[in-house]
């Protein structure tokens, strides 16, 4: 229908005349209220925004010479995060001479990554920047957990459901 016609209808109806597809050969319009249309669309976005996950990368700072109760407690710390969904910068700082131990700490981060590869895919392999040798460690994919069937009950013989419970018991002769 032609543009004029279409304004009329829209305004006899206290609604507006909104362009939906200008590229279209006719250009596509719809008589609607414009302002409940914006709201509605706003509202769809915040929607989605609510349902979104923000992944944050935690760090987990090692030294070359650490404990074994040390490394385990940071290694649970690593798993926590995972578990939580969230990204880990496993991170060595070397200090003066340290520097010349560089495969010290790259023997503990690989370690790390051993130990936590059942939760975590890496990222990023160890690697050198600097005084600084750090990984990433990403949480896995999380596969829909699969509920057990539980089993049902053996369904009784026939024999036994025809005759009463007080039958199927053999009484003493007294």
């Amino acid at each position: 229908m032609p543009p004029y016609e279409a304004l009329k209808k829209a305004r006899e109806k206290n609604l507006d005349l909104v362009e939906i597809s200008p590229t279209a050969q006719p250009p596509v319009c719809r008589i609607m209220d414009y302002g409940k249309y914006l709201y509605q669309q706003e509202k769809k976005e915040r929607e989605a925004k609510k349902h979104q996950k923000t992944i944050t990368v935690k760090e987990v700072k090692f030294r070359i010479n650490v404990d074994d109760h040390d490394y385990e407690t940071k290694k649970n710390h690593v798993l926590r995060f995972l578990g939580e969904g969230d990204k880990v910068k496993a991170t060595i700082f070397f200090r003066g001479r340290e520097m010349t131990r560089t495969g010290l700490g790259r023997q503990i981060l690989e370690r790390l990554i051993k130990d936590v590869e059942p939760q975590s895919i890496v990222e990023f392999r160890p690697r050198q920047e600097g005084n600084t040798l750090h990984a990433i460690l990403a949480p896995k994919k999380a596969e829909a957990p699969k509920k057990p069937e539980k089993p049902r009950p053996a369904a009784p013989s026939p024999a036994a459901q025809a005759a009463p419970p007080e039958a199927q018991v053999a009484k003493p002769a007294s």
